[in-house]
């Protein structure tokens, strides 16, 4: 009986690779399956991205349509208004009422817009950015 040195290490190399691979399929076959995700335009609004231009609805600052005049019309840029509200009685409902305003203006305009109430201080923004949400874009 004749043996050959040569092969015994690529023959030992060459089981380990199989057992490996069947290991891996083993667990990755046993991997529960994730649920597809749906739409990004259905889902959630779009992530926001930094902004191009801010407006603060400050005391002095000029109406809200002289402002989105001054801006490059883009269809890819979303316009976002953000009024914070703090603990007080009836602040949720003011700082609404700033938002909805700024709302009407923009719409004045033909510039839609979505619009964030949420907790925190600080005066109404409305924020030019590239953030709308692509026609037929999916998160899958």
């Amino acid at each position: 009986m004749s043996v050959r040195a040569g092969h015994g290490w690529q023959t030992s190399l060459a089981d380990l690779s199989l057992i490996l691979f069947i290991v891996t399929a083993a667990t990755v076959s046993r991997q529960p399956q994730v649920p597809a995700l749906p739409s990004r335009a259905a889902a959630a609004p779009s992530p926001q991205t930094e902004p191009l231009s801010v407006y603060v609805a400050a005391p002095d600052a000029p109406p809200l349509a002289d402002w989105l005049r001054e801006q490059a019309a883009d269809p890819r840029q979303q316009l976002t208004i953000t009024a914070h509200y703090g603990s007080d009685a009836g602040a949720q409902a003011r700082a609404l009422a700033q938002a909805t305003r700024l709302l009407a203006q923009a719409g004045a305009q033909g510039q839609a817009a979505r619009m964030v109430v949420e907790p925190g201080e600080g005066p109404v923004r409305a924020v030019l950015a590239y953030d709308a949400p692509r026609v037929g874009e999916s998160g899958e």
